[in-house]
């Protein structure tokens, strides 16, 4: 086997490994719905995917207080929650996820979610194992700011150069670029395939179950 160019691999969440974008984009415009605020387009409700949930409610009503921006937060979750179990792996996730596993590289992952909601999906989906180490958006800084990424890479002991980020979004992508750390783009997700590659992520692929081979001939 070729020489691995990487060792640590850490991948977002919805849109990257489990098929959430139209869940989380339902959600939103129904919690807008229900504030009486303006409903924001699919993509508008997509493009703010993978931010903190408040901050993300921030940029999809603007006009909102902090109150208001926390109420809707909390609708959100309802909406969310009660349609929870609709949301599925992408096909080949866990066969991919194991198969890294087992060629030696260190998984975590660096997700917009909350603590609670990671912990959640994880445990449903029997991925927990898999993963040496997780950090959400209300334990560190929201995408992009480089804080998940630089917290696992310290805590994991690997170098920047030695670390791959992947995920659906421009915000996983800048995240990277801050940490100095190269990027894979999924277009399976929440962001356009063309915005994706006008960051110019080292490969764009269409789903995470593709990684494997591009990590094959990667130099």
């Amino acid at each position: 086997m070729a020489e691995k160019k990487f060792d640590l691999i850490v991948f977002d969440w919805d849109g990257t490994l489990m098929d959430s974008t139209a869940l989380i984009v339902d959600s939103i415009r129904a919690a807008c719905m229900d504030m009486g605020v303006a409903v924001p387009s699919r993509a508008q409700a997509a493009h703010v995917i993978g931010l903190s949930l408040v901050g993300a409610m921030r940029e999809v009503a603007p006009g909102l207080d902090e109150a208001e921006v926390q109420e809707l937060a909390r609708r959100y979750r309802a909406h969310y929650l009660a349609r929870d179990n609709e949301t599925v792996l992408f096909e080949g996730t866990r066969e991919l996820l194991e198969l890294l596993c087992a060629e030696g590289y260190t998984l975590a992952i660096a997700t917009g979610k909350a603590r609670a909601g990671l912990d959640r999906v994880l445990a449903s989906s029997g991925l927990a194992p898999l993963f040496q180490a997780t950090r959400c958006a209300d334990e560190s800084f929201s995408k992009p700011h480089p804080g998940m990424l630089l917290d696992l890479m310290d805590r994991l002991v690997v170098d920047p150069e030695r670390t791959l980020m992947v995920g659906d979004t421009t915000h996983d992508l800048l995240m990277a670029r801050s940490a100095g750390v190269s990027a894979v783009a999924v277009t399976c997700g929440a962001h356009p395939e063309g915005v994706l590659r006008a960051e110019s992520p080292a490969a764009v692929l269409p789903s995470v179950a593709s990684l494997g081979d591009w990590l094959a001939c990667a130099t």
